[in-house]
């Protein structure tokens, strides 16, 4: 059970990216992003269940979560970003539909991470 992120880089405000989350070893269509920046705890950003999508207010309009089922893998496109943007992006794996998606403690197999820098 693996997850690798990429995608991840310095981009100017204003600017987009796309990151990537490939799982291995599993198949799950319950899968979160969440990022942590310095000096703060993790905190959620989207996650997406079965055909169901949900974001922190924060990015809603400007950030899309979306799924490849052939790769196995989850995506994240992030236009308009802003400098408070900037962190560690984390895909992680969302243990039963059931479960709060928000909540970081519901995931497991979280990958080692991608840097989002935005700054101009």
């Amino acid at each position: 059970v693996k997850l690798v992120e990429s995608g991840g880089g310095l981009v100017q405000p204003g600017g987009s990216l796309r990151l990537s989350c490939v799982a291995s070893g599993f198949t799950s269509y319950y899968m979160g992003w969440f990022r942590r920046a310095p000096g703060k705890e993790r905190e959620f950003v989207a996650a997406i269940k079965l055909a169901s999508t949900y974001y922190r207010d924060s990015v809603k309009g400007r950030f899309t979560i979306s799924r490849d089922n052939a790769k196995n893998t989850v995506y994240l496109q992030m236009n308009s970003l802003k400098p408070e943007d900037t962190a560690v992006y984390h895909c992680g794996r969302l243990l039963s539909i059931s479960f709060d998606y928000s909540r970081s403690q519901n995931y497991d197999s979280w990958g080692q991470g991608t840097q989002v820098t935005v700054s101009s």
